[in-house]
């Protein structure tokens, strides 16, 4: 690992980060002892992620239709990042959609828009994730609610979005419920088929294919929900600052909490890391905080994030060590996982504006096993990518001007 790590940094020296020795210099300091090991990857994390520079991407059609002039609200990334649900949008309602990423690596990256969109005039989505009913991110789940309106649930199957198989079953699921804030699916077989939805003090867990319902009382809000995937235990993060978990294994749901601890405001996201005794949490105040849910002890704080009132996720690419988030302030930063030091700071694209909060997908692959490493961030109309620690070919791309 250290050789490969050196080779990486002695073939990027030419381009710093401003304020840092080259890549050169900090080979030399480690070699010399006067760089500890610790100090050396951090140093050299901070060289990767300083020479990711966007490059707007152009977003094809599979219908040759016209190109997309509404602006995103969301992009969510499947598990290998060949695909992203996008919801735009679209003249005071939604427009959903799944775009195909294509990567090779020999550095090129592109973009198109499934052709079967779905279009929602005053309902939005409150809340989405990929769901695997027959093999992985095979469905969506789709929570769609408005001011005053009942929530709808819908296990949507992805081939609904790309119009390649005419003959695919419908809708796996519909439920109407109140107010959604969240939701979730389980991966895990001792739960299969499952999905957990976050509602107004109560968490509402489900069999998609029998429809069989639990209830679980909440204190306040639930606005963010993940599942474990070693165990079918579910965290959830309330309104109150709460972090709860849940382990459907146990039939009693009197005393369901297994674990709880708190922040000091709303939850917006929770994510649970490879080792499950480790939870991160970002709050309303900008806080983001690393927890041993075995102790439910804060461990690690990221600072920086800028977060007041709004409903706004972190990402975690581990193999990396990297953490993200998108403040209001319409910054992207990345953090290391291991130790919390702010590497970047990303501004928008585009003035800084309450309805323009860029929405992002990292990760190592991004097209798959072929794919490239970087960023791809949402924001207006357009999509930009960020490559991180590679050599990127435009193939037409252009670059943006800041």
């Amino acid at each position: 690992m250290e050789t490969a790590m050196s080779g990486e940094l002695s073939a990027r020296s030419k381009a710093p980060r401003a304020g840092l020795n080259t890549a050169l210099l900090l080979l030399r300091k480690r070699d010399l002892g006067l760089l500890p090991g610790n100090s050396f990857y951090r140093l050299a994390h901070e060289v990767k992620v300083s020479g990711m520079r966007p490059h707007r991407l152009e977003v094809q059609s599979t219908d040759n239709s016209n190109p997309n002039t509404d602006n995103f609200i969301l992009i969510v990334g499947d598990s290998a990042c060949e695909r992203l649900f996008t919801v735009n949008d679209f003249h005071g309602g939604t427009k959903c959609g799944i775009m195909n990423i294509s990567g090779c690596n020999q550095g090129s990256l592109s973009l198109e828009m499934c052709g079967n969109l779905y279009f929602t005039r005053i309902l939005k989505v409150n809340s989405i994730c990929w769901a695997s009913v027959c093999h992985p991110d095979s469905h969506v789940l789709l929570c769609l609610g408005g001011i005053d309106i009942a929530s709808h649930i819908n296990v949507l199957p992805a081939s609904f979005f790309s119009n390649s198989n005419p003959d695919q079953p419908g809708r796996l699921c519909s439920v109407t419920m109140s107010k959604v804030w969240s939701c979730a699916w389980c991966l895990n077989p001792q739960a299969d088929k499952t999905f957990s939805t976050g509602l107004s003090r109560e968490v509402a867990v489900q069999d998609a294919e029998t429809g069989q319902m639990k209830t679980y009382s909440a204190g306040s809000d639930v606005l963010a929900q993940q599942f474990a995937l070693r165990a079918p235990v579910l965290f959830n993060g309330c309104r109150s600052g709460e972090i709860f978990s849940i382990d459907l294994r146990q039939r009693s749901r009197r005393d369901h909490r297994a674990s709880c601890f708190h922040q000091e405001s709303a939850i917006t996201s929770v994510r649970i890391l490879q080792d499950e005794n480790y939870l991160l949490a970002a709050d309303m105040l900008g806080q983001i905080k690393l927890w041993d849910v075995r102790v439910t002890k804060p461990v690690q704080w990221y600072k920086g994030h800028h977060n007041e009132h709004a409903y706004l996720p972190i990402h975690v690419n581990e193999p990396e060590g990297l953490l993200l988030a998108v403040g209001q302030d319409c910054y992207t930063r990345l953090w290391s996982l291991k130790d919390g030091h702010l590497l970047r700071t990303i501004p928008s694209p585009h003035p800084t504006a309450k309805d323009l909060i860029p929405s992002v997908v990292f990760s190592s692959q991004l097209g798959g096993r072929r794919g490239l490493p970087g960023l791809l961030m949402a924001v207006k109309h357009e999509v930009y990518y960020f490559p991180y620690n590679t050599d990127y070919q435009e193939g037409g791309q252009q670059q943006a001007d800041y």
